[in-house]
């Protein structure tokens, strides 16, 4: 969102073209693990694989609601000051010092 958003792009725009550009990429991590689920390694965690998925699309489908609805009146600065304080934070605990 942030390229977008350097490169001129509205807050929608820029949300729409990260969603879309992100798109490809699961559906091809998805693509490349199916078979194993449906292989040997799937035995005994179907079930647990449905829910999960399931679960993970609804929480999706709210995450992309909620920031579209966000988007139209405010700006990712308070994400951006999250991001810097807890990136600092998690070099100076993990990282190269």
């Amino acid at each position: 969102m942030v390229g977008g958003l350097y490169r001129g792009l509205g807050n929608l725009d820029a949300l729409r073209f990260s969603f879309l550009l992100s798109t490809p990429v699961i559906f091809a991590a998805g693509a490349v693990k199916v078979p194993d689920l449906f292989g040997l390694l799937g035995n005994g965690i179907r079930p647990e694989i449905f829910a999960g998925s399931a679960a993970a699309l609804l929480t999706s489908l709210f995450a992309v609601i909620f920031l579209a609805r966000y988007f139209k009146t405010r700006t990712l600065v308070p994400f951006a000051v999250y991001s810097i304080i807890f990136g600092l934070a998690s070099v100076v605990r993990f990282g190269i010092f």
